[in-house]
């Protein structure tokens, strides 16, 4: 039997590097080869960007990667795509350049690697051991409260109090929302837009507006290329339900902070309250445009995509739909005996949600928004 190398952190590091560089030199020169032929200029916000440039630095390179939004129309339309000598790919490159920033950008550093293989794994290990966590310490200080039937307002309090939820998730989310912002810092800084570009009203609101629609998912208005070349709007879909899924269910969260600490009501609410009405709609969001997302990524032209991350991806993915389905669950199982174990397992999936955002690729949809926000200043710049 062969003995498994060992790789030091430091050789893993170099590599890692080796394969950034050798992703930003063919970027590099597929956008040299596109700027020659500019057929595909109005298919998205990357070419135009693209053309208004002669050289391309690595952060030109990174922030047209992460403008890209992996459509694929241009591979579909380009007459010099694979298998052509020139071999132009340019949805996959650029997704190998946007997955790099990514890791590149992460902060702390150091934490980057636990999540380049294996990141389903990590993360469900994550949530599976709060929920065991949470499962074990009730059931061991009472288990007649962990496995009992509890209604009314407090409910949920009587397996977890508030006050230790508000702890354990609070710290999760703030570190998350810390980790975040160092990491949009770094890729604002390497992709050389000034800081000024953030409080300039008309970009904000350019980008935002762009972020919202998903714009330039749609291939130039024909629709987007998965695993053929007929066009639909079943991705554009399936990633407006994922987004403004978890956007209710972040206002549910946010209504019930305010119920709890303002009028002093306690969780549970009735099915016609608003944090629950929020959150149902949420969590319907959360669980149908995960499923589509993930059904759509597994049958994706393998051409267009960089399979070497799919883990990241995937764990991404099902981490929202195990929150969307868990949420759901507790809310019809909560006034049963089963409530104490849904809540644990939601939160646990809730913890590892939070836990993984800034380390994969929840980080996707915060680079592309502030890489739109530099698109519509540098627009109106040039066309001014």
């Amino acid at each position: 039997m062969q003995a498994a190398e060992f790789v030091m952190p430091g050789q893993r590091a170099d590599a890692a590097d080796a394969a950034h560089q050798s992703h930003l030199d063919e970027a590099e020169r597929l956008m040299t080869v596109c700027n020659s032929c500019r057929y595909c200029e109005g298919l998205c916000a990357v070419f135009p960007a693209m053309e208004m440039r002669r050289a391309f630095t690595a952060g030109d390179l990174t922030y047209l990667a992460n403008l890209c939004h992996n459509c694929g129309a241009c591979n579909s339309d380009c007459q010099f795509a694979p298998p052509h000598e020139f071999d132009v790919n340019v949805p996959k490159v650029l997704a190998e350049v946007r997955n790099d920033s990514y890791a590149r950008y992460v902060w702390p550093g150091f934490l980057a690697p636990m999540f380049h293989r294996n990141g389903l794994m990590v993360t469900l290990v994550a949530a599976l051991s709060v929920a065991a966590f949470v499962i074990g310490f009730a059931a061991w200080h009472d288990p007649a409260v962990m496995f009992g039937t509890h209604t009314g307002p407090g409910a949920f309090y009587r397996i977890m109090p508030h006050n230790t939820m508000v702890a354990i998730f609070g710290a999760a989310f703030l570190w998350s929302i810390l980790a975040i912002v160092m990491s949009c810092i770094r890729f604002w800084r390497d992709i050389g837009e000034p800081a000024a570009t953030l409080r300039d009203p008309e970009a904000l609101a350019g980008g935002a507006h762009d972020a919202a629609t998903l714009k330039y998912l749609d291939g130039g208005g024909v629709g987007c290329m998965n695993d053929s070349d007929k066009p639909d709007d079943n991705r554009r879909l399936f990633h407006h339900l994922t987004f403004y899924g978890f956007m209710l269910c972040f206002a549910a969260t946010s209504v019930g902070t305010l119920w709890h600490y303002l009028l002093g009501r306690d969780a549970p609410y009735p099915w016609w309250d608003l944090p629950v009405v929020l959150g149902t709609l949420g969590g319907i969001g959360i669980t149908v445009g995960p499923l589509g997302l993930l059904t759509a990524k597994f049958r994706r032209d393998r051409q267009l995509m960089d399979e070497s991350r799919m883990g990241m991806d995937v764990a991404f993915i099902v981490m929202l739909l195990l929150t969307g389905v868990t949420g759901l669950a507790l809310l019809f199982l909560r006034a049963t005996p089963l409530m104490g174990t849904m809540l644990a397992l939601h939160l646990g999936f809730v913890f590892g949600f939070f836990v993984t955002m800034p380390y994969g690729k929840f980080m996707h949809g915060i680079f592309r928004g502030l890489a739109l926000v530099r698109y519509a200043a540098e627009k109106r710049r040039h066309l001014g």
